[in-house]
């Protein structure tokens, strides 16, 4: 596809998935409009790469919906400035939006074939903020920490305490929680020393590997 053409379904994306939905943080939309999904889709699944729902990658995980995306990083309400804990690198797209909106973004992928494969794609995209770990991503990164945000794209059965214990103050951690056939997006904001939490989302995402 022409860079225009990749441009053109950008846009679309942006506006039926997005915009339509209520997505309205300028940088969050402008971020999804720079990065190019489709270089994060495998080869046979192109065409599936600007559509309205996930798409498998390999190892039993999948890219996230754009719309969903787009939420749980708005809701990150990032201003250019924090530190990221991102729990679940995946495919690296998820990652990208994070780097363009984030002063550094900490990436955990529990599968290392997924690790290099996001590696390569996003030094593709000259992005240098990033730094990469392959682990579980329930513990966390303890020596980095403490984070001014973090973000799972994976569902455990509640947030794990090792999390809120790395999250900044302030600071906000999004993930989804629950089981197979019911889950949704909780929000967790430290402020002030007290964790406030609310959920907002219902959602559909794998389970985070290493769960206990």
């Amino acid at each position: 596809m022409s860079v225009d053409g990749a441009a053109a379904q950008l846009d679309h994306m942006v506006r039926t998935q997005l915009e339509s939905r209520d997505i309205r943080d300028r940088r969050v939309l402008a971020a999804m409009r720079a990065v190019d999904r489709a270089r994060f889709v495998p080869a046979d699944r192109r065409a599936d790469a600007y559509a309205d729902h996930p798409v498998p990658i390999g190892a039993g995980q999948t890219i996230s919906q754009p719309y969903m995306v787009g939420l749980m990083t708005e809701r990150l309400e990032l201003t250019g400035a924090e530190r990221v804990l991102e729990i679940g690198t995946g495919s690296g797209y998820q990652t990208a939006i994070l780097a363009r909106l984030a002063a550094e973004v900490y990436t955990m992928e529990i599968h290392g074939s997924l690790v290099e494969e996001a590696r390569a794609a996003l030094g593709a995209l000259g992005d240098m903020n990033i730094h990469f770990r392959t682990g579980n991503g329930r513990r966390g990164w303890p020596e980095a920490a403490p984070f001014d945000r973090i973000l799972c794209a994976a569902a455990a059965s509640d947030v794990p305490e090792v999390w809120v214990e790395q999250l900044a103050d302030p600071g906000i951690l999004i993930t989804p929680v629950g089981g197979a056939w019911g889950q949704i997006l909780a929000r967790l904001e430290r402020r002030g020393g007290r964790v406030e939490r609310s959920e907002f989302c219902p959602c559909r995402f794998v389970p985070l590997v290493g769960e206990d």
